[in-house]
């Protein structure tokens, strides 16, 4: 039997590497300690916060995020000590910070096992920096099973979250998560800064959008002794330094940009700030207009600025796989707080396919972004849904066992995927993007379930009742 086994392990190789990676980040004591920290006045009992985690997973990576299934389907083989409506509850009441806790930590012990030779090539005047890119993500699609929303049109939205994103390495670092999705995350920014600055010493450039351009976030940036290029909000005034003339020039792909330097904000306003703006003109686009404390134009030329603030869509395209590839199309519970737990879940499966993907790039010496997600995780999911037919849970945790140090792990991932390749995980080569006609302006169609629910204790309409999952 154990040589059949040894047979059967060979072939699924993408299985054991990422069940590798996730019992280090993911190892019970681990996240009881987490739990523990963060759990504020919630408490377990038979169902754990490990237990849950490990259900999460089931659900997310072998039954296409149905629940119902996932959590019978472990009542059945004695591995769920409660009820399947039990486990329903406890994710419903997941605290906030556990969930951001979960994230972060976790992220932070899986950072630790990223290859070098993967991480993202910065231009030469840039090398110095750790990048982040700061954005919001809102969870949609929370079905309607509240009695309090059978009336409502549109669509309802569960949490909230400012994410944190390593452009270096392409890893979610940390969140700062509200049960209310319609907060405006630009309010967070105090809060997730210094878990990034836990998480990613050293100098700093913190990217983010327009939403983001305000004195109050700019000094946010300055205070920590971190750099910032944010794109320009009209609303913030710009005022030009006379006595520096503006410099012209072409970036990479030929379009024509000017430099200045002044001042943003008023004169009596304190928190005024001293900045480069660059201004890129485009002949089918309002022109991009960049902000940033990097005054040194020789040091650091406005094209390297430019081309890496059109690298802060990457993360946009996170947020997509994140709902698409991983899971969070599909809720598993339907209360803002179970929204936010998945979020946080369905990050860090994100973040531990990158780190399996930095392993193969770096064997392969070639860029990590040149590797598909989609294509790679479809061919981890088959993987793991065959390990799943041959071996329990039981005799995964033991066979993985021996492996617990660091560098245990990083020998068997090389072992695992150095010479591990299929040129079908090669990116497709990019089409061409097609341009839509303007249409009429969107209205507002979606409604905040936690606002929602909010009210209702507070009489100002029906009590919430919560119908049967039959998720």
């Amino acid at each position: 039997m154990d040589r059949f086994a040894q047979q059967v392990r060979a072939r699924m190789p993408l299985a054991e590497a990422v069940l590798l990676l996730w019992r280090h980040v993911a190892d019970p004591d681990y996240l009881e300690q987490i739990f523990a920290t963060h759990r504020g006045r919630n408490y377990t009992d038979e169902l754990s916060f490990p237990k849950m985690v490990q259900l999460t997973a089931d659900c997310l990576l072998r039954y296409g995020g149905s629940g119902r299934r996932a959590f019978s389907a472990a009542r059945q083989q004695g591995e769920l000590p409660t009820t399947v409506d039990a486990v329903y509850g406890k994710l419903e009441r997941m605290p906030v910070d556990v969930s951001m806790a979960f994230l972060a930590g976790c992220t932070e012990r899986l950072g630790a096992l990223y290859p070098r030779g993967a991480r993202r090539t910065l231009p030469k005047s840039l090398g110095g920096f750790q990048v982040v890119i700061l954005d919001g993500k809102t969870v949609k699609n929370v079905q309607r099973r509240f009695k309090v929303l059978r009336q409502r049109a549109g669509g309802v939205l569960g949490g909230k979250a400012l994410v944190a994103l390593s452009l270096n390495r392409g890893l979610a670092l940390a969140m700062h998560a509200h049960p209310d999705g319609d907060a405006n995350e630009v309010r967070f920014v105090g809060a997730v800064l210094p878990e990034v600055d836990r998480r990613l010493p050293g100098p700093r450039l913190n990217l983010v959008d327009r939403g983001f351009c305000d004195l109050t976030q700019l000094l946010r940036f300055r205070e920590r002794g971190q750099r910032f290029l944010v794109r320009h909000h009209p609303k913030l005034s710009f005022q030009r330094d006379l006595t520096v003339l503006p410099v012209a020039g072409v970036d990479g792909a030929g379009r024509r940009y000017r430099e200045e330097w002044g001042w943003v904000g008023v004169t009596s306003d304190r928190r005024r700030s001293y900045v480069r703006r660059i201004t890129l003109e485009r002949s089918r686009d309002e022109p991009v207009i960049l902000l940033t404390d990097l005054l040194q134009g020789t040091r650091f030329p406005a094209a390297d600025l430019l081309e890496l603030y059109r690298l802060r869509w990457g993360i946009e395209q996170v947020f997509q796989q994140v709902t698409e590839v991983f899971g969070l199309q599909k809720l598993i519970g339907t209360s803002p707080r179970a929204t936010i737990f998945q979020l946080a879940f369905c990050l860090l499966i994100y973040n531990l396919i990158q780190v399996a993907k930095g392993y193969l790039a770096a064997a392969q010496e070639r860029p990590a972004t040149t590797i598909s997600t989609v294509k790679f995780f479809d061919d981890v999911v088959k993987h793991l849904t065959s390990w799943a037919l041959f071996f329990t849970h039981s005799e995964t945790v033991v066979y993985l066992a021996p492996f617990h140090s660091r560098t245990q792990v990083r020998r068997r991932l090389h072992q695992l995927l150095d010479r591990l390749w299929s040129e079908l995980w090669l990116k497709s080569p990019p089409q061409k993007r097609r341009r839509k006609p303007p249409g009429p302006p969107a209205r507002r169609s979606h409604v905040s379930l936690f606002r929602v629910l909010e009210a209702a204790k507070e009489g100002r309409c029906e009590r919430p009742q919560r119908r049967s999952s039959n998720a």
